[in-house]
C-alpha cells in the first residue's frame, strides 16, 4: 500500500504502479467544466486505474477506488496519500 504519490511524464499504463498519477493534456474537455478530469491515477491499494478531477488532485476531495475487490478511500495532500480511518 503506497503512501507517496508518484508521477509519470508519459502515458505508459504498464508503469502505473499503485499510487501513480499521469496528468492529462486537454484537461478542460473532459468531464464537467467546473471540475474537469485532469489525471489518471492508480489506486494506491490495488492499482486499479481511474480518472480523477481537478478537486481530487489539487483540492483534497475524497476518492473511492472503483475496483471490483477494493473500496479504498483516500485523498491527496500534496504528494502524500491520506487514507480514511476506519470507523
Amino acid at each position: 500500500m503506497s503512501s507517496d504519490l508518484q508521477f509519470l511524464e508519459e502515458w505508459i499504463p504498464e508503469r502505473m504502479d499503485p499510487g501513480t498519477v499521469f496528468v492529462l493534456e486537454n484537461q478542460t474537455k473532459l468531464g464537467q467544466a467546473q471540475n474537469p478530469y485532469v489525471a489518471v491515477m492508480s489506486c494506491p491499494r490495488c492499482g486499479t486505474l481511474g480518472l480523477i478531477t481537478r478537486r481530487q488532485l489539487y483540492g483534497g476531495e475524497i476518492m473511492i477506488c472503483g475496483g471490483d475487490e477494493c473500496s479504498a478511500e483516500y485523498r491527496l495532500d500534496g504528494e502524500n496519500i491520506c487514507y480514511r480511518q476506519a470507523q
